[in-house]
């Protein structure tokens, strides 16, 4: 039983961490993003960043 309660109280801490982490990220295409990515070496850009760069932070 103690086993199980630790498994738990150990699965809810890894979805607090993630759900933690993930909010902090800054909206893709604010200011914010494109400050980010431009700080980024275009070459660890996916194609999915370069398209909304291109459509939010150069247009």
């Amino acid at each position: 039983m103690t086993r199980l309660i630790k498994t738990l109280c150990l699965i809810a801490v890894l979805a607090l961490s993630v759900a933690g982490l993930s909010a902090c990220s800054p909206e893709v295409g604010s200011k914010e993003w494109c400050a980010d990515l431009k700080e980024k070496p275009k070459g660890d850009w996916s194609a999915n960043e370069a398209a909304e760069f291109a459509k939010s932070c150069v247009f």
